[in-house]
Parts: C-alpha cells; sequence; structure tokens
C-alpha cells in the first residue's frame, strides 16, 4: 500500500470524527442497508490491500415519507463507486465510475408471537438506473491509447446502462440479520446478458460493537466465445468492523473486507476481481 493511503485515512478520520461528534445522523431509512453488498449507497474509502487502487464510495438512501403504523416507507438512493489509482504526490486519477440512482420501498412487520427465533421480518423493493464509464485514469496519453483496450468485448469506450428491480427479503434479530435477493434487468446496455441475478446474505452482530457480515450472489458469467453471458458465477463480499462507538464516533465504523467475483465495476462486467480491503465507512 503506498504512502498516499495515510494522509487520506487521517484527513478522513478528523472531518468524520467532527461531523460525528457535532450531530445525529441526518438520514435514516427503516431497512437498513446491507453491510457487505458493495453497490448499497454509503460514504467509503477503502483502499485494496494487495494493488495500488482505492474504492471511494459517495452515496446515501434516505426514506422520504413513511406509513409507521402499517410499517411502509419510500425513498430515494444516490451513489457513485469508484476505482482510484494511488500515485506518488497524492494524486489518485480515476479509472472507472458507476453512477446510481433510484428509488425504494420498505416494509417491516414485528414477530411477536411467532415462534421463529427472529424479531422482525421486512422487505425492500428497488427500481434503480446504474451507468458505468472509463475516466482520465484508464488512458495512457503516452500511448495515445485506451489501457487494456483489447480486453473489452465491446472496444472503449463502450455505453453502460442498466435499469434494474431488486427485491431483498430478512429476517433479523439482535442485531443479526439473514436475507434473500433477486434482481431483474428491465433493461440493459450491452443487450446479451442475462436478466437474472440472485443473492443472500448474513449479517452477525458480535461483542464489543463489532460484527461479521457476507454477502453472496449468482451473476451472469461473460463468455468471450459466445460474446453474451452464459451460466453463473458465485461472487463473494466479505467484511468484518468495529464501530467507534466507545470513542463517540457514532457514525462511523472501520471496516475490513475480501471480494473475489465478478467486478462490482461495470465497464468490467465481463472480467474477476479479487482483494482485500481495509478503511473506513460512515453510516448517515
Amino acid at each position: 500500500m503506498q504512502k498516499s493511503f495515510f494522509p487520506v485515512l487521517t484527513i478522513l478520520m478528523l472531518f468524520f470524527g467532527a461531523s460525528s461528534a457535532s450531530a445525529e445522523p441526518l438520514l435514516r431509512t427503516q431497512f437498513a442497508p446491507l453491510l457487505a453488498d458493495p453497490l448499497e449507497p454509503r460514504i467509503a474509502i477503502m483502499p485494496r490491500l494487495d494493488e495500488e487502487y482505492l474504492q471511494l464510495d459517495i452515496g446515501t438512501s434516505a426514506d422520504l415519507f413513511s406509513l409507521k403504523n402499517d410499517g411502509f416507507a419510500f425513498g430515494i438512493d444516490f451513489a457513485t463507486f469508484s476505482l482510484l489509482a494511488m500515485e506518488e504526490s497524492f494524486k489518485f486519477p480515476v479509472d472507472t465510475i458507476d453512477y446510481l440512482f433510484g428509488i425504494s420501498c420498505s416494509w417491516v412487520q414485528p414477530l411477536e408471537n411467532s415462534s421463529l427465533p427472529f424479531d422482525e421480518l421486512s422487505a425492500r423493493l428497488r427500481i434503480t438506473h446504474i451507468s458505468a464509464h472509463f475516466e482520465d485514469g484508464h488512458y495512457d496519453e503516452a500511448a495515445g491509447k485506451w489501457i487494456d483496450e483489447e480486453k473489452s468485448p465491446f472496444g472503449i469506450p463502450f455505453t453502460y446502462s442498466r435499469e434494474f428491480i431488486n427485491l431483498i427479503l430478512a429476517l433479523s434479530s439482535d442485531g443479526s440479520r439473514f436475507y434473500l435477493g433477486y434482481q431483474y434487468l428491465i433493461h440493459t446496455i450491452p443487450d446479451e446478458i442475462n436478466r437474472h441475478s440472485f443473492q443472500a446474505g448474513i449479517e452477525l452482530a458480535t461483542p464489543g460493537n463489532t460484527y461479521l457480515a457476507t454477502d453472496f450472489k449468482l451473476l451472469p458469467k461473460w463468455d468471450d466465445k459466445l460474446n453474451r453471458t452464459n451460466g453463473y458465477r458465485g461472487t463473494w463480499n466479505l467484511q468484518a468492523g468495529w464501530r467507534l462507538a466507545a470513542v463517540g464516533l457514532e457514525n462511523i465504523r472501520i471496516a475490513c473486507g475480501y471480494s473475489t467475483g465478478i467486478s462490482r465495476h461495470g465497464m468490467y462486467f465481463y472480467d474477476t476481481d479479487s482483494f482485500g480491503s481495509l478503511g473506513l465507512i460512515v453510516d448517515l
């Protein structure tokens, strides 16, 4: 990991610490964001441990109104997911960035008299748009061409845009949660993509304001020979974290993650990725 990671971490700790100490969270959602899903809107800086790259996420989810007696809420999501190269002199050229926005509807039902070992049943339905783009950090100025242009099945640049419906059903108890999910692509460019994907996850509250979380997805796998997706590839995202409530930073988590499987970035939808990360996540 390059030295540029450390001043970034220091600046963020000071900024987030000041904001956390001055106010309670301004935005809350009835359905808590999934901890280990890399495409949940969040504010996070997660340097990769084995590469000279930095993941920078800027976004949030907010409930606009709710019917508390019925357990329903309606909200919005906005997010960017960026992959930055870490270079000397505190420079971070952007390799690729994904933009996400959409609306959501959630429902929560207490399980007071249930025989199940859970306190709550919840669901969230999202209708979302996401697009992705290569940026200046993916262009080799000396060679006058895009980096690894020959690896892309559609050349560079190409259009990546999706609209999808995502449904999550969850059972939770004492800060822990188990969930299943399904996603359907309403529209996609490129269009040689299987429309269906599946998701499951576990979040466990552990002692000392720590937690463990895992998110597993079955995502369509790109086949270079067929020039379309063919079958599925399992994609894991694991996260262990510590909430800094003990030092007065209620909204901040130090998180260590590991990802393996299909890349979360749209420009690399045809490629796989495996890496560890360590950084900060802010909950708003």
